[in-house]
């Protein structure tokens, strides 16, 4: 029998506030005890039993997954999403350790400034709190989330998709074991599973303190729409790839390859390619490798007059992510027309331009409205991995708060402390006494 709304409104509220008290206790240890959780969460993660656990979980995901599929009730793309295997496994234990390796997040002063004598302030970076992440798909994400919680002292509230639902409850099993063998409470990793979760889960203003919402467009707007939390959006990958008259021709179609086909499922491969008037010979090159990969090429008619075989493109094919191996192409006159394309279309994620024209690349770079612009570079490289961050909680296209990938230190946020000695409001009134202002550092 299913709970009636309040009951489960209820239980979303006590997980919450579970999770926020265990939460308190890991955001005031110290740092070298909240990355023996991260080491110890990685040799977890490494035991025979435990993986055996999770390949055999996810294996009975993805078998339903394939039905799905075939029933047009789950798209390609987000099947190829869901996949475990020993070498993922593997990345996600080496994320872990280069997740504790790096500098604590937390009581970081980025402003230390005497206001007056014996009157100190301080700006000092703390945890979040609780932060609720809504994903589809992906379940390599659990640890790699967990992980940079648990790194900046934050509990985490997850809801992965349906579709993941046995390997996430596999991959949290053993994150919450090796919370424990480290003496912490293992709600501060909670789990919801119910699809119905999210509406009440995002209406939590009182024991949430930021949603980070990842999937499709849709899915990300309709949190955006009805949370009464802060969201971080984490949506779409419409990135683009634009191909200047000075770009090598092998830099290019090797970029574009890589960009398009390593990882066609992901949110920075790349769903457009953009070349400008005096590119066309590498713009050859480029169509060649593409479509020796296998990618489907929906090309404009500028882009069709010079390659008839391609097939023509639709107007929604821009703007458009196809996660799968295709690519839209269209032909510009100049940069001009690549940035006001990419204006248009672009979901602000990443955009690369390739060229060997300093000036030209400078002028990309400056103009590019989107969290990561690349020069002769892939768009792959977004990636908190990449990035050195050690995991990634999502790529951001918001512009407040943390922005691209977002590791330990986008998880953080801060306090005001100040230390008098009895000083007064009063004593600084008009004709009284100054302030300091004068910074320590």
């Amino acid at each position: 029998m299913s709970a009636e709304p309040g009951e489960d409104r209820e239980r979303i509220v006590a997980i919450a506030r579970a999770a926020r008290r265990a939460g308190h206790v890991l955001g005031r240890v110290s740092g070298p005890e909240r990355r023996a959780v991260l080491l110890a969460m990685a040799d977890a993660l490494e035991r025979p039993g435990a993986r055996e656990a999770i390949l055999r979980a996810n294996a009975a995901d993805l078998a339903d997954a394939k039905l799905a599929v075939d029933a047009g009730e789950l798209t390609a793309a987000a099947a190829d999403r869901l996949p475990l295997d020993e070498r993922k496994l593997g990345a996600l234990v080496e994320g872990l350790r280069h997740l504790a390796g790096q500098p604590d997040p937390l009581g970081r002063v980025s402003v230390d400034r005497d206001l007056d004598d014996e009157l100190n302030l301080r700006r000092v970076a703390c945890p979040l709190g609780v932060i609720a992440v809504v994903f589809e798909a992906r379940p390599d994400a659990v640890p790699q989330i967990v992980g940079l919680a648990m790194r900046s002292g934050n509990a985490v509230v997850l809801k992965g998709g349906k579709e993941a639902v046995r390997s996430n409850r596999a991959l949290c099993d053993v994150l919450r074991t090796a919370l424990v063998e480290q003496g912490f409470d293992p709600d501060a990793i909670a789990l919801l599973e119910h699809r119905t979760d999210v509406d009440t889960l995002i209406t939590l203003e009182r024991d949430i303190d930021l949603v980070v919402a990842r999937g499709s467009a849709a899915f990300v707007h309709h949190v955006q729409r009805h949370s009464r939390v802060p969201v971080l959006a984490h949506a779409e990958g419409v990135c683009h790839l634009v191909i200047d008259a000075a770009a090598n021709p092998v830099m290019a179609a090797r970029i574009a390859v890589d960009a398009k086909c390593s990882y066609p499922a992901a949110c920075n491969a790349i769903e457009t390619l953009l070349w400008l008037r005096g590119a066309q010979d590498v713009l050859d090159g480029v169509v060649t490798e593409l479509r020796r990969a296998g990618v489907t090429l929906r090309a404009c008619e500028r882009t069709r007059a010079l390659h008839p075989e391609l097939v023509p493109a639709r107007p929604q094919d821009f703007g458009h992510e196809f996660g799968a191996l295709e690519l839209a192409i269209r032909g510009v006159d100049d940069l001009a027309g690549a940035l006001e394309h990419i204006e248009r279309h672009g979901s602000r994620h990443t955009e690369c331009i390739v060229t060997d024209d300093e000036d030209v690349a400078a002028e990309f770079l400056a103009n590019v409205d989107a969290a990561c612009v690349f020069h002769n570079a892939s768009t792959r490289f977004a990636d908190g991995y990449r990035f050195g961050l050690g995991a990634e909680l999502g790529i951001s296209t918001s512009k407040l708060g943390a922005r691209g990938p977002v590791g330990a230190e986008g998880l953080v946020t801060y306090r005001w402390l100040l230390r008098g000695t009895g000083q007064v409001a009063s004593d600084y009134a008009p004709g009284k006494r100054r302030f300091r202002h004068r910074n320590r550092t």
